[in-house]
């Protein structure tokens, strides 16, 4: 399932989303948004994917809203544009969710521009890979707006509230070895390795126990806002259904035998 905007791929177990409009550096426009959710959903429900990566055609990422279009929602009226903002966030805050919440691994890939929604995007993801060239910036008080897409959520977990200030408020464009440094990106490669590195990464998850990657993402994304008892009991909830899985069996047996565990993802 994909559209001009955003093309979906599965191979090896991995479901890649690319973004495609490279001559707009990737700018969220309908037609992207759209395909956006579409190729989220479908990625979530794919029986065939264990895995999922967020990437580009081109060597930016993706440089937040597409500005024109809400040029011309505001010259329709205030009113209008309103209406239509509230839409696109309607589908783009789906798809935010979809990603925080499917039982599969996501990780983005990133080089270029990562702007505005960009940005939130990739904050969204449980895993993010980035090119030495990646430049990052939330930008949104730039064009006197506040953030979506979930960053403001997304970040204070990942940087603090301090960090998550500075990035918001002042808009600053910062490196990606320095989002590394502050825990926003995991991996930092040559812009040259990137392509072949994050698909080492998705092939280790995309063969890892499916099910117990799913319970991991679950609980950890769970953990900030959940009592220590209630995380112990949800813990515990988790070890027990991942042990009735045979990815489980094949484990213990694997490390019995002193091999590396085939796992099959059930």
């Amino acid at each position: 399932m994909s559209n001009d905007a955003v093309l979906y791929d599965v191979k090896d177990a991995v479901a890649t989303i690319t973004l495609n409009r490279p001559k707009a550096l990737n700018a969220l426009n309908m037609e992207l948004t759209e395909g956006l959710v579409a190729t989220v959903d479908k990625a979530a429900s794919d029986p065939n994917a264990r895995c999922v990566v967020l990437t580009s055609s081109s060597e930016h990422f993706m440089a937040g809203g597409d500005l024109m279009m809400f040029k011309t929602w505001l010259n329709e009226g205030v009113e209008v544009a309103q209406e239509k903002l509230l839409d696109v966030f309607d589908a783009v805050h789906s798809t935010v969710k979809k990603i925080k919440t499917m039982d599969k691994p996501v990780i983005v890939s990133v080089d270029g521009a990562v702007a505005g929604f960009g940005l939130s995007l990739m904050l969204a993801c449980d895993l993010a890979i980035a090119a030495d060239s990646t430049a990052l910036t939330l930008a949104y008080i730039k064009i006197g707006a506040s953030p979506d897409g979930g960053s403001t959520h997304s970040l204070t977990r990942i940087v603090g509230v301090r960090k998550a200030m500075e990035i918001a408020m002042l808009g600053d464009h910062f490196t990606a070895a320095e989002a590394k440094d502050v825990g926003i990106i995991n991996r930092v490669v040559p812009a040259a390795d990137l392509k072949a590195e994050t698909a080492k990464l998705a092939a280790r998850l995309a063969t890892g126990p499916t099910h117990a990657l799913g319970h991991t993402k679950r609980l950890i994304n769970a953990a900030h806002d959940t009592a220590i008892a209630d995380q112990l009991k949800a813990e515990e909830a988790a070890f027990a259904a991942s042990a009735g899985t045979l990815d489980f069996n094949e484990g213990i047996t694997a490390f019995i035998e002193k091999r590396k565990p085939k796992f099959i993802g059930s």
